[in-house]
């Protein structure tokens, strides 16, 4: 589903590196590093830190220059040197660790002169080990005097430009590494990322879900319509996909007497890159028993609004150039209904496959391509609605021709117990009353079957052992999906999905977009 990218500051455009000056920096550097291995000081491992940048900082951040002498003891530094400042008699670092960073100063006349002449073989970006007592300078910085200072790792590249940085979004996808090295709001964005990820966990263990495992490779591609990536185990003789979704294995479970089941794991869907999809994602399910979508929203809702507090410190989020509200209750919408505002029509106008025809020509909707029967009401919703649906909004009335799992509604079978949540005009999460007729199931893989017979790849396969385990008897069940790349860019407001995946898919270095 596209969506336009929230606004935010314009990016400076990209700036071809200069590859001859970065070449001579790479000879000087190794040059440096013949002498160590001459020395035999290159790459030691016997270096052991016994404090932390921001530990230190939060010990004697504040006390006054001569409370944090008095208090000071002699401290094991280790980390990147991010920046030097050379005075000649004297020297500042910059040093940064996985906590934060902190000021190394050293001066000749108490470093020692062989030992202050080797920091000339330092480099921003190599990796230090340094050891000394705390002080304030005169302009009130904590600083640790240094006592010694080993160079534990040579870097043979050098670090970006300090003030302009990786401003190549391809480069600095691809190099995540220097983007980590360099970009505080970078490090910033994974640390929310594992606390949103801890958070689920904690909440729905906390809910009395129990977490599992389901195969990552799987017979049969089933649990969503999307098109899989197919592998070959040569044991087995058998070709196996690589999971769409973990739904089936996971309501399979249910049947098994785990009543509140959820997986939060990578999924792999064979399809296009773009600002919200990459192909290999991450997702956390969850199944309850007894319960239903009803049941479910309300879980989200507190979920969600959860999260936003855990994180971002409050319910309400900035993202763009506006902000997002996670205060329960979400709005609710039924699909009919908006596009059916959306067009100037009725709400059984707009259930005629002949009026949706007729919009779906006015938006430009591929025939071919259009959804069979009361389907064609999502395309148009898809087309006309999802972008307009800003703030956390819980989408209903889904047709059964889409939603092949899940229950028809007692009160018009033309539809199905489900909603999907949108957020920022994207969908976030996606779940329904669980389908557990064996044999209402058992029609609709056939129906699917034939969709992929007409050349629908993503049409869900025939599983015959998870019909079987429907006749063993599933409860009354509700299931729902949450995108956890797409949660992650609304609670740290990032514009992409590559900028919330560590390692996002990019096509090979120098091929043609």
């Amino acid at each position: 589903m596209s969506q336009k990218s929230p606004k935010g500051p314009a990016e400076p455009a990209p700036v071809e590196p200069n590859a001859a000056g970065e070449r001579e920096h790479v000879r000087v550097r190794r040059a440096k590093l013949a002498e160590l291995r001459g020395a035999g000081q290159a790459f030691p491992n016997d270096f052991k830190p016994d404090a932390c940048c921001a530990g230190l900082v939060s010990e004697f951040g504040e006390l006054d220059g001569a409370a944090v002498e008095a208090k000071s003891g002699r401290y094991r530094l280790g980390g990147r040197v991010v920046a030097i400042r050379d005075f000649g008699k004297s020297l500042f670092l910059s040093l940064r660790d996985s906590s934060g960073n902190l000021q190394l100063f050293a001066r000749a006349g108490e470093l020692g002169p062989e030992a202050y002449a080797a920091l000339g073989r330092l480099d921003v970006g190599d990796v230090v080990g340094a050891e000394g007592s705390l002080f304030r300078t005169r302009t009130g910085e904590l600083t640790l005097r240094l006592v010694s200072l080993r160079l534990l790792v040579k870097a043979l590249r050098p670090l970006p430009e300090k003030w302009h940085g990786l401003i190549d979004k391809e480069a600095r996808y691809r190099q995540r590494y220097v983007d980590l090295i360099v970009n505080e709001d970078v490090r910033e964005t994974f640390r929310r990322r594992a606390a949103i990820v801890s958070g689920i966990r904690r909440f729905l263990g906390d809910e009395g879900f129990l977490e599992v495992e389901t195969p990552l490779m799987q017979p049969i591609a089933g649990g969503a319509t999307a098109k899989p990536f197919i592998t070959h185990h040569n044991a087995l003789s058998m070709d196996l996909y690589l999971r769409v979704a973990p739904e089936l294995y996971l309501k399979r479970l249910v049947v098994g007497g785990f009543e509140r089941v959820f997986e939060l794991g990578r999924m792999f869907r064979n399809e296009g890159i773009s600002l919200q999809h990459n192909p290999e994602f991450t997702m956390c399910e969850f199944y309850q028993a007894w319960a239903t979508y009803e049941d479910l929203m309300a879980l989200t809702e507190r979920l969600l609004s959860s999260l936003a507090v855990a994180v971002a410190g409050a319910a309400k989020v900035p993202y763009g150039e506006g902000e997002l509200d996670f205060t329960p209750p979400f709005a609710r919408l039924d699909m009919a209904d908006a596009v059916a505002e959306a067009h100037g029509l009725s709400h059984s106008e707009v259930l005629e496959r002949s009026a949706l025809d007729a919009i779906a020509d006015r938006l430009g909707i591929d025939p071919a391509k259009r959804q069979p029967g009361l389907g064609l009401l999502a395309d148009v919703f898809e087309a006309t609605c999802e972008a307009k649906l800003v703030q956390p909004t819980f989408v209903t009335g889904f047709p059964l021709e889409i939603s092949p799992l899940a229950r028809r509604n007692d009160a018009d079978p033309r539809f199905v117990d489900r909603f999907e949540l949108y957020v920022a005009g994207r969908e976030i999460a996606n779940g329904f009353s669980e389908l557990n007729d064996p044999e209402d199931q058992h029609e609709r893989f056939i129906e699917q079957l034939r969709r992929r017979e007409a050349g629908d790849e993503e049409a869900q396969q025939l599983d015959e052992d998870y019909v079987r385990a429907l006749e063993v008897g599933l409860p009354p069940t509700a299931g729902e999906g949450i995108g956890i790349d797409r949660l992650v860019m609304l609670l740290t407001n990032s514009a992409s999905i590559r900028d919330v995946i560590l390692f996002p898919h990019l096509r090979p270095e120098g091929r043609a977009k």
